[in-house]
């Protein structure tokens, strides 16, 4: 007779997952990881998107996990499987999501023995390290659930990141009692020194004209960031950092970080407080963006200290509390310039007037999307995904304006094709969670890269509008070529899907758009419609942009351009 007192392993970590408020996992089936997965499909608490490869699952939980502000999973087998996962994993590392990352492993008995044994890798554990803030292997079944706990930890700990486990399978299928406590363990945040603040707030309360630079580290500290807009605080954001000051807020300059009248106004700034963000370099001009002068930062990370830029004062601590003290301590002493209120709004309208200029025809298919989103959403409840692709470096990473810092996802890593897969994740996490819609938008190159997760979308019923930019053709490398290499055309040409058959094929709803005129009877389609829906723009038919992006920007550095 059987021991009810005892359960698979694989039943525990399902156990363990619906604790730490998990509702839905991403993966592929495998015999290296069925204990777990009939787990969950038995127990019937967490929902599980089969993907098609695990590239896309682990795009999905991670921009699940984005979406959700909480615990992404992904579910892989072993060597190739586990491998098939390590780009969308540096994705995730990149972007700094908490994310779990369970893949299988051989059995035990016959681990690192260089056998030739189905589905082994060499030095597996080792490839999850480079891509994971960190990696285990659960060598016992007695171990698992406490390996299980400090991986959560560890990925929910600013600042967060993917954490792999490996689990071999005689492992996963082994009984053990039932754990007293499956329980995650407790999250601790960095507090910062009470002295650094009283010196950070002393500093700042000599500024006239302070700026706010917000990264994705700062994601969570929304009303912090309000309290010090409200004291006179401009600011700007980076692309991670959208949506923690709504974006119609009269204080914000938005994810213009580089452009021409911004960086303008930065030298009219007597101080910038930088939180959570790396400065990255296609923000910053390759790190040649003209900063004000003097530069402040905070940062979970002690060792952002000086990345990139000179930090006149450093203070190590989450976000939100460093913050929450910094506004307590500037209550009423901030002295600002009744201009820089102002000041701030012009840089942004002559931002977005560049910005409108800039894509030509496209401007209408921005103000077409903007109201749209107004009218259905109320400008708040919807994800604006991206994939890399022209059209989200040319207006994408900075419209339509976001509202809440969970809204935007976009591959930061730079790598193309995740955007697909990602927009699915996104919308698994609104049905689990808020309900709003979810709003894709990819080019011809990226979409067609994951295309097989299309088949994912129509499956799981996502509520995903696709926005597919389609010149049938990788548009940024054409562009580098024209800039760089004689305007040569080499490799960058595309065969593409005649995507209304695909479309049907599948089950999915589809309409092509060839003059802008007809965009608002295709958004009327997507945004009515429960489920997929891709609206194909032909870029052939409409135009191209007028102004030409060629890579990130980046300037000469101006003691470099003396010399």
């Amino acid at each position: 007779m059987p021991d009810t007192n005892k359960i698979t392993v694989g039943a525990a970590i399902a156990a363990f997952l619906e604790n730490c408020g998990v509702k839905a996992a991403f993966g592929v089936i495998s015999i290296h990881n069925m204990p777990i997965l009939d787990a969950f499909g038995e127990r019937g608490n967490i929902r599980f998107v089969m993907a098609r490869g695990e590239a896309g699952a682990t795009n999905m939980a991670d921009a699940y996990a984005r979406t959700v502000g909480g615990l992404g999973v992904t579910v892989t087998s072993t060597g190739t499987a586990a491998g098939n996962a390590s780009g969308a994993m540096v994705e995730a590392l990149t972007a700094g999501t908490p994310l779990l990352h369970l893949t299988g492993q051989i059995d035990s008995p016959y681990l690192d023995q260089n056998l030739g044994f189905i589905h082994e890798a060499h030095n597996q554990l080792d490839m999850l390290n480079a891509v994971s803030k960190a990696a285990f292997r659960i060598r016992t079944p007695e171990t698992a659930i406490g390996v299980l706990k400090r991986a959560v930890q560890i990925a929910m700990t600013a600042p967060t990141g993917p954490v792999s486990i490996e689990i071999p399978i005689d492992v996963q299928q082994a009984l053990i009692d039932m754990p007293a406590d499956l329980n995650p363990l407790p999250i601790v945040s960095a507090v910062p020194s009470e002295a650094a603040l009283d010196e950070l707030a002393d500093r700042l309360s000599k500024a006239t004209r302070p700026l706010l630079w917000l990264g994705g580290g700062a994601r969570q500290a929304g009303e912090q960031v309000r309290r010090l807009a409200r004291l006179g605080f401009g600011v700007v954001t980076s692309t991670q950092g959208r949506g923690v000051l709504p974006e119609n807020d009269p204080a914000i300059i938005g994810s213009f970080t580089a452009s021409k009248p911004v960086e303008a106004l930065y030298q009219t700034a007597d101080a910038m407080l930088v939180v959570g963000s790396r400065l990255r370099s296609n923000e910053t001009l390759k790190y040649a963006l003209r900063l004000p002068k003097t530069l402040y930062r905070i940062d979970a990370d002690p060792q952002a200290d000086g990345r990139g830029y000179r930090s006149d004062y450093f203070v190590t601590g989450d976000s939100t509390l460093a913050l929450k003290g910094l506004a307590d301590r500037l209550e009423g002493k901030l002295k600002v310039d009744a201009k820089l209120a102002d000041d701030v709004q012009r840089a942004r309208q002559d931002s977005l007037k560049q910005l409108m200029d800039d894509v030509g025809p496209y401007a209408t298919l921005i103000q077409k999307l903007q109201a749209r989103i107004d009218a259905d959403c109320e400008g708040t409840d919807f994800n604006w995904v991206r994939d890399v692709t022209l059209s989200n470096s040319m207006w994408g990473n900075r419209l339509p304006n976001l509202a809440d810092s969970k809204s935007g996802v976009h591959a930061l890593g730079g790598g193309i094709g995740q955007g697909l897969a990602m927009g699915i994740g996104a919308a698994i996490g609104s049905a689990v969670t808020s309900g709003n819609k979810t709003v894709m938008l990819a080019g011809d190159g990226g979409f067609i890269l994951n295309l097989g997760e299309l088949a994912t979308a129509v499956q799981e019923d996502a509520d995903v509008v696709m926005i597919l930019m389609n010149d049938q053709a990788y548009g940024v490398i054409k562009n580098i070529q024209d800039a760089v290499y004689g305007g040569r055309k080499h490799y960058v040409q595309l065969h593409t899907p005649d995507y209304a058959l695909l479309s049907q094929s599948i089950n999915l709803p589809h309409t092509r758009v060839s003059d802008l005129a007809d965009l608002d009877a295709a958004l009327e389609k997507g945004f009515t419609t429960e489920g997929p829906f891709l609206i194909e723009i032909d870029m052939l038919s409409v135009g191209g942009f007028k102004a030409t992006f060629a890579g990130p920007p980046s300037k000469v550095p101006a003691d470099k351009a003396k010399a």
